[in-house]
């Protein structure tokens, strides 16, 4: 369907200096029944996390085919419209590096937007630049300079100026004509299917796969040489900050900072007096949970036996440090082939882990290489891997 009057940039960029605030369910529930019947709506959130763990939402913003509107969290009670909406496969949602608008309609309504098109996922495909901007990618494919002025604004206070009302209502004004250039030009470089794949990805990869916290310890790599006992108190201390941080409402950083949680592993103290020198660990803390905290590191050999902890991922060996680089090489020549951001093309972290796969000098792709991305560069780096014979 051809969209370039229905959703007319100009006439978008016009409606953002009047926008229609949504501020009961009445008003939602008739928008959503009108969105229900486009082809496409554009998507766009703000909220605070300063002092939180859980995002708190102070707007979601909608543009359609003749404005944009401003839904007030603070007052909508009802979003039983907005859900049916988000789970309408015909109508597209236009995002732009929407991740964390994702995690907060997660948290928020239970559900995510689908199906999605992320802007900066596309942009990076096209060859635009890898995790641009919305101001950036605005000015480069509509040749529109946009303020930044309200980026740091404070989005749940209450009215909002004229200011923060523009700035809010312009995220989302020229994103249907962001999608519907990139679809173009994705879809005349055959780039669509993997574009689709990419973003399916992104909504399978937004859930949260462990609230308990039990696997957040395999991020320290730094640990790896740890003894079982001591990964295990890592394991149990990050799982039981976890937990604390979802039933506090506050972030990691406020209850115990990563470095901290290693200088309790690493140093091992034996009573307050000993926790309270641990560098990074705040007093407050030392006072409000110090006994769990020593308790923890009291248990942690029974916790070894009883439960043990999977091994924390080693760094790559130095071998690997030249194959490597040749590999990164042959990938970002592709890419430059392709004109699409190497980034995109190929993430450290799955190279990382097709290397992980060997076995007998035998290598195999990992998920995130066995997608579009096997015929464009998986099946390369395999043929490349056997003739290094590392």
């Amino acid at each position: 369907m051809d969209m370039t009057e229905q959703y007319s940039w100009q006439a978008l960029e016009q409606a953002a200096k009047q926008p229609v605030w949504i501020t009961d369910d009445g008003a939602l529930a008739e928008h959503c029944q009108h969105w229900q019947t486009l082809p496409l709506i554009a998507l766009d959130t703000e909220f605070i996390r300063v002092d939180t763990f859980y995002p708190i939402p102070g707007l979601i913003q909608i543009a359609d085919d003749r404005a944009c509107y401003l839904i007030d969290p603070l007052e909508i009670e009802n979003y039983a419209p907005l859900v049916q909406l988000f789970q309408n496969p015909q109508v597209l949602k236009v995002l732009h590096a929407g991740n964390e608008d994702l995690e907060l309609f997660q948290y928020m309504l239970g559900v995510l937007p689908e199906p999605i098109f992320d802007t900066q996922l596309a942009a990076g495909f096209l060859g635009w630049g890898f995790s641009m901007g919305y101001q950036r990618i605005v000015e480069h494919a509509l040749g529109v300079q946009l303020d930044k002025g309200e980026t740091t604004s404070d989005w749940l206070q209450r009215p909002l100026t004229a200011s923060q009302e523009h700035y809010a209502t312009l995220d989302v004004a020229y994103l249907p004509a962001l999608c519907q250039q990139q679809v173009s030009e994705l879809k005349q470089r055959g780039m669509y299917a993997w574009l689709q794949e990419e973003v399916q990805q992104l909504l399978d990869q937004t859930p949260d796969d462990d609230p308990d916290g039990v696997k957040y310890y395999q991020r320290f790599s730094q640990a790896w040489k740890l003894p079982p006992e001591r990964i295990a108190a890592l394991r149990d201390l990050t799982a039981w900050r976890e937990r604390i941080c979802r039933q506090r409402d506050l972030p990691r950083n406020r209850v115990l900072r990563n470095q901290a949680l290693l200088e309790i592993v690493n140093l091992w103290p034996k009573n307050m007096h000993e926790l309270s020198r641990v560098p990074d660990l705040k007093a407050r803390i030392v006072r409000q949970d110090g006994d769990v905290i020593l308790g923890y590191l009291r248990m942690a050999p029974h916790s070894a036996l009883e439960k043990p902890p999977l091994p924390i991922q080693r760094p790559l060996s130095y071998k690997w440090n030249k194959p490597l680089k040749s590999l990164k090489a042959m990938a970002r020549k592709k890419a430059e082939e392709l004109d699409m951001a190497p980034e995109i093309l190929l993430k450290k972290k799955d190279l990382d882990a097709l290397i992980r796969t060997e076995e007998d000098g035998q290598f195999s792709l990992p998920p995130a290489l066995s997608g579009w991305r096997k015929a464009v560069i998986g099946e390369s780096l395999l043929a490349e891997l056997a003739a290094l014979k590392i």
